[in-house]
């Protein structure tokens, strides 16, 4: 087969991507992406860029089309965290200047609930800080959820932490669709960004919900100092999970944090990363999620070329751009917005 381009890794001819385009049509019979290839993404030569995401490209759009899903992310508990995640500007560890709270009320959540609905987002996503939920915030949890679900037609992904026997079955049964727990990094670069729980830790926990039925949302943050490997190793390993949903974070360095000052990405190496998890899951939802606007910055349309998901308005401690601007990117590219799920 003859191409205008082959991709290489440390500057040897690959042997086993003859294109971009080759690949795609690889993955998507069902040939899953190798560590050789996934390092070969990430190494691609920026003048080769547009050929490496019109090839993920044809990957999304065999599986989404044009479509974007919009999730709509609420702190319900904010900082006051026990663990020691070096990233993390709600950690014990830092000294952020964040607003700092207790599990909001019932009622706020459900009010932040009909944001997401105004803001056509088709998930909530309830976030608090902490190790795991105590028995009260998942009281005051399940019950948002309950009228949630009685009021909006709209997903719910809950993110609490570490769960405890039993939490996770009430959950499901309150109407969870979706519980979130990122890896974060590869299990290999784990130790270096947090001590207080373990790889183990977040594997069991995404695991234990996926057993009883709530749909798995897992994914990581880059630009923490890892290696292109430590960066394969999680996309894979998301693979080998299963996961459905993937939101794909790109470190903010926030003052007061540990690895305030780590700075080892461009917009390019993040098309890139985007363009590697969708190779290695072609079929899943690939979010691009905390630190795109400060990342990708004017590249930020070309990301959905791999990517079919973002959330909508504000991060955690971090602001995004306006639901207005969002809409506008997503229109310019001839993408629609998703429909939220049928009650």
């Amino acid at each position: 087969m003859t191409t205008a381009f082959v991709p290489r890794i440390n500057g040897v001819v690959s042997t086993v991507v003859p294109s971009w385009d080759e690949l795609a049509a690889r993955i998507l019979e069902n040939e899953p992406l190798t560590r050789e290839q996934g390092l070969a993404v990430l190494e691609t030569p920026d003048h080769d860029l547009l050929r490496l995401l019109n090839a993920a490209y044809d990957v999304r759009r065999f599986y989404f089309g044009n479509t974007v899903q919009l999730y709509y992310l609420m702190n319900v508990k904010s900082g006051l965290c026990p663990e020691d995640c070096n990233y993390c500007s709600q950690s014990k560890l830092s000294t952020a200047a964040i607003p700092k709270y207790q599990m909001l009320s019932t009622e706020e959540l459900v009010a932040g609930a009909k944001r997401a609905y105004d803001s056509k987002a088709c998930t909530f996503c309830i976030v608090a800080s902490g190790r795991g939920p105590s028995d009260r915030e998942l009281d005051s949890v399940i019950d948002a959820v309950r009228e949630i679900k009685d009021n909006f037609s709209i997903r719910v992904c809950a993110c609490l932490g570490i769960l405890k026997p039993g939490q996770a079955q009430r959950l499901q049964e309150a109407g969870v669709d979706r519980y979130n727990h990122n890896l974060n990094t590869s299990e290999e670069f784990h130790k270096n960004i947090v001590s207080t729980h373990t790889y183990e830790d977040r594997v069991r926990t995404i695991t234990d919900v996926a057993d009883i039925g709530i749909s798995p949302c897992c994914g990581g943050i880059v630009g923490m100092g890892e290696s292109d490997d430590d960066i394969v190793s999680l996309a894979f390993a998301l693979r080998d999970l299963q996961i459905q949903s993937i939101p794909v974070n790109f470190y903010h360095p926030v003052p007061g944090t540990p690895l305030y000052g780590t700075w080892t990405l461009d917009p390019r190496k993040c098309l890139k990363v985007l363009a590697l998890f969708r190779f290695a899951n072609p079929s899943r939802e690939i979010r691009i999620a905390g630190g795109r606007e400060l990342h990708l910055g004017s590249m930020q349309p070309l990301g959905l070329y791999a990517a079919n998901s973002i959330f909508v308005s504000d991060y955690l401690t971090t602001k995004g751009q306006s639901a207005e601007d969002d809409y506008k990117m997503i229109n310019d590219m001839g993408f629609a917005i998703a429909a939220a799920p049928k009650a």
